[in-house]
């Protein structure tokens, strides 16, 4: 029987190949959704690279810039511009955590709470534009494959 590096070897082919490479497909894809939400997103004041930490803190206010870099795999000199920006913006306010004073809690202001339904509308849009003509099997297919893909990395990267 053979291993499943031996079958990805063989899907992949010998040498890198842009067009058989899972890499240069995904950030194509990604590349297109951020101009497509950036689009969308201007027209109500935001930018795109809001759009990751307000769905977090949507989900749940109170966050900490920490577990926002967790949240969306950036690291802290991002998001402290991100959160610097959108501070800015009226957005978000950060302050001290009770529990621990030398962290802040990123909290919504009611501007960012005004925004949630509209920016969801806007980002389950374009969802369905990527997903027009693909069958629910297919796309259940894409999260599946993308989330194995995924975990198969992030397994990489715990190994010394």
């Amino acid at each position: 029987m053979r291993d499943k590096q031996e079958v990805a070897a063989e899907a992949l082919g010998e040498a890198f190949d842009r067009l058989h490479s899972p890499g240069y497909w995904s950030n194509l894809l990604a590349r297109r959704f951020f101009v497509r939400l950036s689009h969308q997103l201007q027209q109500m004041g935001l930018c795109a690279g809001q759009f990751g930490p307000l769905v977090w803190l949507w989900e749940r206010d109170g966050r900490t810039q920490a577990e926002l870099c967790r949240c969306l795999s950036v690291d802290q000199s991002t998001m402290a511009r991100t959160l610097t920006r959108m501070e800015r913006d009226g957005l978000i306010r950060r302050e001290p955590d009770p529990e621990d004073r030398r962290r802040a809690l990123v909290h919504l202001t009611d501007k960012a709470r005004d925004l949630e339904e509209r920016a969801l509308d806007v980002a389950h849009n374009v969802n369905r534009e990527a997903f027009f003509g693909l069958s629910r099997e297919e796309a259940e297919l894409f999260f599946r494959l993308a989330r194995r893909m995924i975990a198969n990395l992030n397994n990489l990267e715990a190994e010394p």
